[in-house]
């Protein structure tokens, strides 16, 4: 990412200079990954000391994934968003070939009873996270693309929703309840926010509630879940251990924590506290105060990202316009829903907080996700020869130059 900004303000095409990026929102991402950094660390010292006998271990693999994920926001970033809206099929086919593989039998590898992950020798990748952003894509370059059929016509409605319920049932199959809610909501809030009518968003708004509700009772372990949240301390130390857990953690951090490192409750309490619990954590040992700087850092990166869209937009450039929405709705959601499970205010769900939580796959997919938003803002106040905008803005600029 700074190499980007380097060459963002130093590169000249014909004399004119490239405009910088967007530093708040390389401030915000840079800060939560390095925060997540130290919070990993912190948080599987103990864990990876007495399992593995090396108390750095995910820290050091954790830092490795950083790299990576910087490394292909790099390359990233210099591929135009024209090419990206022409292989929205092309990764609409990837995201779906991902998806039908992991449940493939001896194929998808199992971790707690669900089939998530492609083994490919060096890290297990959890295929719903490339998978997300691959269809939030191709589902900008078909909003774009289709944006009067989308406005005016059933079709056009039904076409990217077929594509949805698709997908959904793929991650149903999984099973991964959480990672089909967030795709499932950041899809809807792009196309409502492409013109379509309000009484079929509405229709599917109470069609996806419906689904889901029944989905979450018909399951003996979503409803317990469920029950579980509503009421974590009727069972303490077995349904509700990990909800009752990471409660007393926040509750332990007080105004500003106990101290880097001196959580007590990572010691031997709180399951998966260096992945989905990772918040819980930095709660006990930074207190409110870091509560507040890490949903500061959340906020401040969600509202670059509609910044930059609503920027897009008014340029006329409708698939980085929404795409930008997506990945802003994507990350805020995400990011709301870890936070609400460690804070008791959701049912648990196995999402990774964003930059932050341990995880190559995650932490890969949302580096390539603020690489597209940097991009998206790069192109939309970049006016030097040369650098175009998306296939559809180019072709709007055509028509209106006819």
């Amino acid at each position: 990412m700074m190499a980007a900004v380097s060459q963002a303000r130093s590169s000249t095409v014909r004399g004119a200079r490239i405009p910088r990026l967007d530093y708040l929102l390389l401030f915000g991402a840079l800060g939560l990954t390095a925060l997540g950094l130290v919070m990993v660390s912190s948080a599987s010292i103990t864990l990876a000391d007495r399992e593995l006998g090396q108390p750095f271990y995910y820290a050091i693999r954790q830092s490795v994934y950083i790299a990576i994920g910087i490394g292909g926001a790099l390359l990233l970033f210099r591929v135009r968003l024209a090419l990206l809206e022409q292989a929205g099929v092309v990764l609409l086919a990837g995201a779906l070939a991902l998806l039908v593989a992991v449940i493939i039998p001896g194929v998808g590898h199992q971790v707690n009873g669900s089939v998530r992950w492609l083994n490919t020798g060096l890290f297990n990748l959890q295929v719903s996270e490339p998978a997300k952003l691959m269809i939030l894509v191709y589902l900008a370059s078909y909003l774009a693309r289709h944006g009067e059929e989308v406005r005016t016509r059933l079709s056009g409605f039904i076409k990217p929703l077929a594509i949805l319920v698709l997908a959904a049932l793929l991650l149903l199959l999984e099973p991964d309840f959480g990672a089909t809610v967030v795709l499932v909501a950041t899809a809807m809030g792009m196309i409502f926010i492409a013109g379509v009518r309000l009484w079929q968003f509405s229709g599917m708004l109470g069609l996806a509630g419906v689904s889901l509700a029944g989905l979450a009772v018909s399951s003996p372990y979503r409803m317990e879940r469920l029950t579980t949240f509503l009421n974590p301390w009727a069972d303490p130390f077995d349904s509700g251990f990990q909800l009752t857990q990471s409660l007393i953690a926040i509750g332990r951090g007080e105004w500003f924590g106990v101290g880097l490192g001196a959580s007590i409750q990572k010691l031997f309490y709180l399951p998966e506290a260096h992945t989905d619990f990772v918040f819980a954590v930095l709660a006990e040992e930074l207190g409110l105060f870091g509560v507040f700087t890490v949903m500061a850092l959340y906020v401040l990166v969600v509202w670059r990202a509609f910044v930059i869209a609503a920027t897009a937009e008014k340029a006329g450039n409708a698939f980085a316009a929404l795409l930008a929405w997506g990945i802003g709705i994507w990350f805020g959601m995400q990011a709301f829903i870890n936070m609400g499970v460690n804070m008791g205010l959701l049912p648990t769900k196995g999402l990774t907080l964003p930059l932050m939580s341990y995880g190559g796959s995650s932490m890969v997919v949302m580096c390539a996700a603020i690489a597209l938003l940097l991009r998206v803002d790069f192109e939309t106040r970049c006016t030097v020869e040369g650098l175009s905008a998306s296939g559809a803005a180019r072709a709007k600029r055509r028509r209106t130059a006819t």
